[in-house]
């Protein structure tokens, strides 16, 4: 296949990675203030949407991290081609569909660098893989961030409940709890998730691109991603945040816990000060693992609160086979790739082929912003319609 034409399909799927990327991590910003009456869904995905598009603008680090800090590439290293590139893309974003089909909040990161070693280690070989770099800026991360973020979230959460108790001066009595205003401090909360998650999840994208670039003798090894190439990327995250990861904003909001404003305020504001601080120090980190780890931190900060184990334990399921998971697809597609321009049609046509038939099964239990929250206590943020009287005037 011609190199100019290959460069066009890779920068596509990267792309459209970046857009599964977007609806997939919605959850990340809105989930809990939806589930707290704080936003209503369409507005909330909305402002999410708007606050992707001007957080990818602000930092280009991760980029950087993915394009010479993954995969070794330029001389002295080894030079991943094009066609390997497209079929670690292809493991990324078949997992990320898959995973969004199932309600299951994983890493689209991790999917992304999983994809990306399958594919140059079946293709190339393991010199190909930068281990110390991975393990510094991937693993690491993933492992202290959720429980850094989580511990966090506990302890904001007990001090939200701790300053705004209120008793009786005389009898000692719980008085009711003016915690509502909790609700106000989460659109600002919220909107700082969805800024940073810019920052961080949309670079990845612009690292891939850059990398692409690369490898094809278009650009410089070690330099940044391009002007058009950051636009394109933050449109594309954009757009897919609108869409709204419906099924994982519901896993995320009321499958882990039953989430309140004042814990919702303080897991929002625990995960934004971890993206941010790993944005700056150029870690490509999973924010879906640091939005979980804030919503059990945050559930166990409050009294009377229950964890739904069961839930999160399919979601740290998640987390350990997506990396693996992505490599094995990245590397079976890197496999029929090199069997030629074939290999790369076949590829294209299996692909596509699966994420419709995703999206075609999504369709049938379809989750949207109407029935994303089912919740009693989540009632706020949904329009139950009236009930109707029966001749007799009895209600139904």
């Amino acid at each position: 296949m011609d190199i100019t034409a290959m460069i066009a399909l890779v920068i596509a799927l990267a792309l459209f990675f970046d857009f599964t990327n977007g609806f997939h991590d919605t959850a990340n910003a809105m989930a809990t203030p939806i589930a707290t009456g704080a936003i209503k869904p369409r507005p909330a995905v909305a402002l999410a949407s708007v606050l992707n598009l001007v957080g990818a603008f602000l930092s280009t680090e991760v980029a950087k991290t993915i394009s010479s800090g993954i995969i070794r590439e330029g001389s002295p290293g080894v030079h991943i081609t094009p066609d390997l590139i497209f079929a670690g893309l292809i493991g990324a974003v078949l997992w990320n569909m898959f995973t969004w089909l199932r309600g299951l909040p994983s890493s689209s990161s991790h999917a992304l660098f999983g994809g990306l070693i399958g594919a140059a280690v079946v293709g190339i070989g393991v010199s190909a893989v930068n281990f110390p770099s991975i393990i510094s800026k991937v693993i690491l991360p993933a492992v202290a961030a959720p429980v850094i973020a989580g511990l966090s979230a506990w302890v904001c959460t007990r001090i939200a409940y701790a300053v705004t108790a209120r008793r009786d001066p005389e009898t000692g009595q719980k008085l009711h709890q003016g915690r509502a205003g909790f609700r106000v401090g989460q659109i600002f909360t919220s909107s700082l998730v969805a800024l940073s998650h810019g920052t961080n999840d949309a670079q990845k994208t612009m690292g891939i691109i850059t990398l692409l670039l690369i490898s094809a003798g278009a650009q410089t090894p070690g330099s940044g991603p391009q002007w058009w190439v950051i636009v394109v990327c933050a449109a594309a995250i954009g757009l897919g945040t609108y869409a709204g990861g419906w099924r994982i904003i519901r896993t995320v909001g009321t499958g882990l816990t039953e989430v309140r404003p004042a814990q919702g305020f303080s897991s929002e504001s625990s995960t934004a000060a971890a993206i941010l601080a790993s944005s700056h120090l150029g870690f490509a980190l999973s924010t879906t693992q640091v939005t979980s780890g804030s919503v059990i931190g945050s559930g166990l900060g409050r009294r009377g609160t229950s964890i739904r184990w069961g839930t999160a334990g399919r979601i740290a399921v998640g987390w350990i086979l997506t990396l693996p998971a992505a490599a094995v697809v990245g590397g079976l597609a890197a496999v029929v790739i090199g069997l030629g321009p074939l290999g790369v049609i076949a590829i294209t046509v299996v692909g596509a082929a699966a994420i419709g038939w995703m999206f075609l099964l999504n369709r049938r239990q379809r989750v949207g912003h109407h029935n994303v929250v089912e919740v009693e206590e989540a009632s706020e943020a949904v329009s139950f319609p009236p009930r109707k009287r029966s001749p007799k005037g009895d209600l139904r």
